[in-house]
């Protein structure tokens, strides 16, 4: 068998593209199936778009209510300039070894070959893992949100509960699950990169609607809090911007272009960022200008005050349903690196991809892959505070620091250079953050530790 992951089709077994794995002569059945190396750097586009630009931007209102209007933009400016230098960078090294005959498919093989075996098996292989799954988790419980939101406003005196909503969420994550390969889901993150300019545009526009209203509450931009309070608000607040730019999967992206990939990567992540530029900043100030200190951990929040809805009841369900769609989209592309493990653990190579031999394991795991995941949002409804504590502890060190500690590490750029010390500077900064937003998010989870019930109907 060739040792490659690219093959004529989405139901082909055939291997067509010869290039050879560094730690062995054939591709693992993960690699072989999930991460099939096809795409145009258009498909890449919308796997990035799909990762980043997700209903968490709802969220950057809120953010800057613990930062203020020359904080909030400083560090949404600081978080876009550096996030994607990063994963420029992490780009630069994968094209390097893949010019070297030793392509890396994986974020924690790129770990094993720059800085040793132990960092690939013990930190970037199970950071990945959480931060991935707990996306997975955290989307299924958003929709669950998403969808009680809408049963609400046709039925305000309602009693389903949240776990229900949970539920019929994660029988649609449940089917999408079932996608066969990364390469994929290119027409599903097409759709979702316009579902996620919709609901923004949407967002934007009820935000100014209300604020230009009397609708709205009075506005207020003050911090609120004492300082230990702001301090710790502060590093929540970065957190959160942290966890909307991260990623966290760009090595699996990658993977999935056809070879010659450079340069493809660049133009993949121009198309991403500006759509980043466009929800991002139009969200967040909008959101923020109408609402002021008001603004909730989801923006969607504050289109409905005691139950009334301060837009049209038609623009909110649409709104929701925008972000539900597109939702369900982000979950299955955060799902793609634990289906890579299940494959590779319970796949054969050496049959074909849709044979009876490897689709009946994949169909079992993944379902219970999902159902876990659905299980652990319906019975966390609090599960926001454990992911800002991913997000500090995940998506800082692997989307902020590692990509510059790869990148001179593989480079070995001269210690005069500007780039080696840019490099070093946001290494050191930024893992600094993170520890401090791990702390914010630890102490924001004792805070609320007494308000947490499992299946609560938040």
């Amino acid at each position: 068998m060739s040792p490659a992951g690219v093959q004529e089709g989405d139901d082909a077994g055939e291997v067509v593209h010869p290039w050879l794995d560094h730690h062995q002569k054939e591709l693992d059945a993960g690699a072989l199936f999930v991460l099939k190396s096809k795409g145009s750097w258009l498909h890449c586009g919308y796997h990035l778009t799909t990762s980043i630009v997700a209903p968490a931007l709802l969220s950057l209102p809120y953010a800057f209510t613990f930062l203020g209007w020359a904080g909030g933009i400083i560090c949404l400016v600081i978080g876009a300039l550096v996030t994607f230098y990063s994963y420029n960078l992490i780009s630069l090294v994968l094209e390097h070894h893949a010019q070297m005959d030793n392509r890396h498919l994986r974020f924690r093989d790129m770990a094993h070959d720059i800085m040793g075996p132990r960092w690939g098996k013990f930190y970037v292989g199970p950071i990945q893992f959480m931060v991935c799954y707990g996306a997975v988790v955290a989307c299924t419980l958003l929709g669950g949100e998403c969808l009680k939101t809408i049963y609400l406003l046709s039925k305000p005196d309602g009693t389903k509960k949240l776990y229900e909503f949970v539920i019929i969420f994660g029988c649609l994550m449940l089917v999408l699950a079932q996608v066969p390969s990364f390469h994929s889901l290119r027409h599903i993150n097409m759709v979702s990169l316009v579902l996620s300019l919709l609901y923004s545009a949407c967002a934007t526009g009820g935000s100014i609607y209300i604020g230009l209203s009397s609708k709205g509450t009075e506005k207020d931009y003050s911090l609120a809090g004492d300082t230990p309070s702001r301090i710790f608000g502060f590093f929540n607040a970065i957190a959160i911007i942290a966890t909307t730019y991260g990623n966290g999967i760009i090595p699996e992206i990658q993977a999935t272009l056809a070879p010659p990939v450079k340069g493809k990567m660049f133009k993949g992540l121009c198309m991403c960022y500006a759509v980043v530029v466009v929800t991002y900043f139009s969200v967040a100030i909008s959101g923020y200008w109408a609402f002021g200190n008001q603004a909730e951990g989801l923006l969607l929040s504050n289109f409905l005050v005691d139950g009334k809805a301060l837009l049209p009841k038609w623009f909110i369900l649409m709104t929701n349903m925008f972000a539900i769609l597109q939702l369900s989209a982000v979950g299955v592309v955060y799902l793609q690196p634990t289906n890579e493990v299940l494959e590779k653990t319970f796949a054969d190579p050496m049959s074909t991809q849709f044979s009876v031999r490897n689709v009946i394991p994949r169909l079992i795991s993944r379902s219970i892959s999902i159902i876990v995941a659905t299980t652990l949002a319906a019975m966390l409804p609090f599960f926001g505070d454990i992911n800002s504590l991913f997000g500090a502890f995940g998506f800082l060190p692997l989307d902020f620091v590692l990509p510059v500690i790869f990148y001179n590490l593989t480079f070995k750029p001269s210690r005069r250079s500007s780039i080696f010390w840019l490099n070093i500077t946001i290494a050191v900064v930024f893992s600094t953050v993170a520890v401090i937003a791990a702390v914010a998010a630890v102490r924001q989870i004792a805070l609320d530790a007494d308000t947490y019930q499992l299946f609560a109907n938040l």
